[in-house]
């Protein structure tokens, strides 16, 4: 029976309670000691929005729980993916992640920066006949990491809803981390890619394991343009399925009509259905059910056009240019539209509200206080004032518009067969 542990937790108990949740969880059976541990960093958006991102307490949780547990720091390393409308290195910084790989002297890897990556078929084998869908986007194969081979990964996802799966979580964690570029064209079969990426896992990874945040969870159209709720638990288990679908239950869906749980399930690759669950921890906590209105209810404009496109009526006439050079408009529109418009009107404010509260004290004061062995004594004043100004989001909305143009796979693609094709001098 697959097993997730569940518990309560306060800044002032923290880490104290990662390290309890991940012992529940049985992590030790599961992440072996021996192997390189890459722990898979959750950037949805670079922008701090509460719920969207790992925590820097999820981190600094599971890496002083590790430490504690007598895991070498020489084997621990944060993990990240790259997206050309989403900047890690700016996302590291504005969450917070980046500290607590530094104050840990620990390795930070970015997947898309000198790893090699190796062919689906080299690193699977027979497997790839077994795909739900992957063989169909691509028929040309496609390249996953090749330092995952043999590596324990442990996903560090958070409790939210998405536009394209209704939930999101370990499962989805992978999506970055494992596909390339060009994961877009995966967006009308998403639920039969999660399904394929996680029979890719389980095919290459030393030990497989989930610890999911949701001291802030988001509902509404995520994983960027979500309401945030203050909702102080933690969930942890060796099971994929098994803990999307308590997250997902939590949030007040039934996770068997989910269909990538339900397609996972009924293919055994892991437990959707909560009845057949172990639950460890705090049972009282996970019979809660918050009733979140979900993703669908108030769709921002951007998450319209994307079902249209993928979806419905805009599909014959629009999806195909996501396969073409021209590709590129949709990256522009993503970043005008969440960077430079929703998150300065709408974000910020709601940014701002969450900041009074005691995580969101943590999360402001975060480089200034000093913790124990428990957690945070002292969470230290809110701001008094917006920690972004409209001005500095529209400055930096330019920059990653220019970046994401730049690094656009397409044209990245087209400077490639330039080069090849100049002369020696």
């Amino acid at each position: 029976m697959s097993k997730v542990a569940i518990l309560k937790t306060t800044p002032r108990t923290v880490f104290e309670d990662y390290h309890t949740l991940l012992n529940l969880a049985d992590y030790q059976s599961v992440i072996d000691k021996a192997a390189d541990t890459a722990l898979k960093i959750n950037i949805s958006w670079h922008f701090f929005y509460p719920g969207s991102s790992t925590t820097p307490w999820q981190l600094e949780g599971v890496v002083r729980a590790m430490l504690q547990d007598g895991y070498p720091p020489e084997l621990i390393h944060g993990c990240h993916n790259r997206t050309v409308v989403i900047d890690a290195h700016l996302g590291e910084r504005e969450n917070k992640q980046i500290h607590v790989l530094e104050a840990h002297n620990l390795r930070n890897i970015h997947l898309y920066e000198g790893e090699e990556w190796i062919d689906i078929r080299e690193a699977v084998g027979d497997l790839t006949q077994k795909f739900l869908c992957l063989n169909d986007v691509y028929p040309d194969g496609f390249s996953i990491p090749k330092r995952f081979i043999g590596e324990n990964i442990i996903h560090l996802p958070t409790v939210k809803t998405h536009v394209f799966t209704t939930t999101t979580g370990a499962m989805k964690n992978a999506f970055g981390g494992l596909l390339n570029e060009r994961r877009h064209w995966t967006h009308p079969v998403i639920h039969e890619t999660l399904v394929d990426l996680l029979m890719i896992q389980k095919k290459i990874h030393r030990g497989l394991f989930a610890v999911m945040d949701g001291t802030f969870a988001g509902d509404g159209p995520g994983p960027r343009c979500m309401v945030p709720h203050e909702k102080n638990v933690i969930l942890a288990s060796a099971d994929p399925v098994a803990i999307d679908a308590v997250a997902a239950r939590l949030m007040g869906f039934d996770p068997m009509q989910i269909k990538y749980i339900r397609l996972a399930h009924d293919l055994g690759l892991g437990c959707g259905d909560p009845k057949q669950i172990e639950i460890v921890g705090d049972l009282q906590a996970a019979e809660e059910n918050w009733q979140f209105e979900g993703p669908f209810k108030n769709l921002t404009f951007a998450a319209r056009m994307q079902h249209q496109i993928y979806w419905g009526k805009l599909k014959s006439f629009v999806e195909w240019s996501l396969k073409t050079w021209l590709a590129p408009w949709s990256y522009v529109a993503s970043v005008l539209y969440h960077d430079m418009y929703w998150y300065p009107r709408f974000g910020n404010r709601r940014v701002h509200k969450v900041l009074e509260g005691q995580w969101g004290r943590l999360f402001h004061n975060w480089e200034k206080l000093t913790p124990d062995a428990r957690g945070f004594p002292d969470l230290g004043p809110a701001p008094a004032g917006f920690v972004r100004a409209t001005g500095g989001l529209l400055w930096q909305g330019v920059k990653i518009l220019g970046e994401c143009i730049k690094e656009a796979p397409e044209f990245a693609a087209r400077r490639r067969r330039a080069a090849r094709k100049t002369p020696m001098g």
